[in-house]
């Protein structure tokens, strides 16, 4: 998958290390993100406070738990910085909770409405065989919320039922599934192409 801004436009494995990419670490599965990505041969910074952000190429906002991550946002006033950051035009990915938190009832820098908790609870935990952009995709669906609503700007390129579960809007990809619990590298990929499409 390659970026919109950059189609068919790859990055070489050995510009990998130039990129300095921020996971998000409040609360939920931000080490999982950052050793897909140093898997990949990118540097990482763990994101607790608004100076983790600065001079950052892109940035995860991983899974975990949308209203503890919500107060953690709050208490370290992070929400403005997080918005200016996605505003500059570097690649943001945002998996699970990370999908809640970008979208207009939060940070409001996606066009989408989400609904929390869509396919059940815990025990509403699933996983699925998608079609991403045409091709195969093996997710993990935990507490997954889905998309209920979309603005013309956002590209679906996966649903479940129906139900668009991977949408992308310029330089943000989010999707309700965990790609860093099943060694899919194709989203940690997408981020840094965009980075070195941003930079």
């Amino acid at each position: 998958m390659t970026p919109r801004r950059a189609r068919g436009a790859g990055l070489g494995p050995d510009r990998t290390d130039e990129f300095l990419i921020g996971v998000l670490a409040l609360q939920g599965g931000f080490e999982a993100h950052a050793g897909a990505l140093e898997e990949l041969g990118a540097r990482t910074r763990i994101v607790r406070v608004p100076a983790d952000l600065e001079h950052l190429d892109g940035l995860v906002i991983p899974g975990g738990e949308s209203t503890t991550m919500t107060l953690g946002i709050e208490r370290e006033r992070l929400a403005e910085p997080l918005r200016e950051f996605v505003r500059s035009g570097r690649p943001t990915l945002g998996t699970c909770a990370g999908l809640i938190m970008l979208d207009r009832g939060h940070l409001g820098v996606l066009d989408v409405s989400v609904r929390r908790n869509a396919f059940g609870r815990q025990v509403g935990s699933f996983e699925a065989d998608l079609d991403f952009e045409g091709e195969p995709l093996h997710a993990v669906f935990i507490r997954a919320p889905w998309v209920e609503e979309h603005g013309e700007e956002v590209e679906v390129l996966a649903e479940v039922d129906g139900h668009p579960v991977a949408v992308r809007q310029d330089n943000v990809l989010a999707v309700a599934f965990h790609p860093e619990l099943t060694g899919e590298r194709r989203l940690h990929h997408w981020l840094l192409d965009y980075a070195g499409v941003a930079a």
